[in-house]
């Protein structure tokens, strides 16, 4: 027996030498094969951002056309509310400085409107004229004030009721650019075989209030994660924000590709697990990602929210949930294993 045990080892040794010297290789047992690495956003051909380049392109134009025209909207109603309160103001005002006036007018009719030369005919000294006559100029000037302030309350008025129809006008023009924008966007999706109304199931949660952010500016900040790249203002106050909220797990923001926001440090990604991006996520980890995605779209104007995707879905300013699956068909490009956040 170890006889034959010994020839049994010296049989296997000289096996391994002529597989090596063949260039053979041998096929590891499933106990010690190499585990399956998952793909990080944006190894798997399609930018990480789960379309083409031309569809994330249109989508950027689309959502921050409609994004800028909602703000100019919302800036032109307050100013609007800005207008009406004072045209209401101007009107109380109005009023009493009208009836002033209408007294004076009604006083003179009925007593006469006496002018120097009548103060001269019924004094009966020179000190009598002189204090008649200063009466008088008082009250003309009084008259005078009261006509004024009447034509420059009346004039305001005016130009309130002006300022307020060119700001009407110009809320409908920006309806209409959004309007314009959402047909546009929506168009962009259709084309590329996705945006089809998706599931709102995962909507509501996070109920946390940002604050609100800068909008636009360069690429001029450190990346907070660590890609030694950079991000923009907005895109920096947008990822704080939700740290300070709680999301407080791995993010990846800056990193070149050749298209979308991440070149830009206009993007980050969010994973939902603890760790790294992993497989799709399940669990306590999909409700993570839900409450992210949602904690972006309920604070969509306050951090300038392009766009938001995870879950083969996209959010869009303009259109709510819609239905966008990665050409990888993997997790990261699936956006199922973290949230793509785009800014303004």
């Amino acid at each position: 027996m170890p006889v034959q045990q010994n020839t049994a080892r010296r049989l296997a040794a000289l096996l391994a030498l002529l597989v090596a010297a063949c260039g053979l290789a041998v096929a590891p047992t499933p106990a010690t094969a190499a585990p399956r690495l998952l793909a990080a956003p944006g190894d798997s051909g399609d930018d990480g951002e789960g379309g083409s380049a031309s569809l994330i392109d249109k989508l950027e134009k689309a959502s921050k056309g409609f994004v800028e025209a909602k703000a100019k909207l919302k800036t032109s109603k307050e100013q609007q509310a800005k207008l009406d309160a004072e045209l209401k103001r101007l009107d109380s005002t109005l009023g009493p400085q009208q009836k002033v006036l209408d007294e004076m007018a009604a006083q003179a009719y009925a007593t006469g409107r006496a002018g120097p030369m009548a103060a001269l005919i019924t004094s009966s000294s020179p000190e009598g004229f002189l204090g008649k006559a200063e009466t008088l100029a008082v009250v003309a000037a009084d008259q005078n004030r009261a006509i004024q302030d009447l034509k420059t309350t009346r004039e305001t008025q005016q130009k309130a009721k002006t300022a307020i129809d060119i700001a009407i006008k110009d809320q409908q023009k920006q309806v209409t650019v959004m309007a314009k924008q959402k047909q546009q966007a929506e168009a962009a999706l259709k084309a590329a075989n996705q945006g089809n109304d998706a599931s709102s199931s995962s909507d509501g949660g996070s109920s946390d209030d940002a604050a609100p952010g800068p909008t636009g500016g360069s690429c001029s900040q450190t990346d907070p994660t660590g890609t030694g790249g950079c991000v923009t203002p907005t895109l920096l106050h947008a990822y704080k924000e939700a740290r300070a909220d709680g999301f407080t797990r791995f993010t990846k923001c800056w990193r070149e590709q050749n298209s979308g926001e991440h070149p830009k440090g206009r993007a980050c990604d969010f994973s939902s697990e603890k760790g790294t991006f992993g497989g799709d996520a399940t669990g306590a980890d999909k409700t993570y990602g839900d409450n992210l995605a949602n904690y972006f779209i309920n604070n969509a104007d306050d951090l300038n929210v392009l766009y938001v995707i995870w879950y083969r879905r996209i959010w869009l300013p303009s259109s709510g949930w819609k239905s966008y699956s990665g050409a990888g068909g993997d997790p990261s490009s699936d956006h199922t294993n973290h949230v793509h956040l785009s800014v303004n």
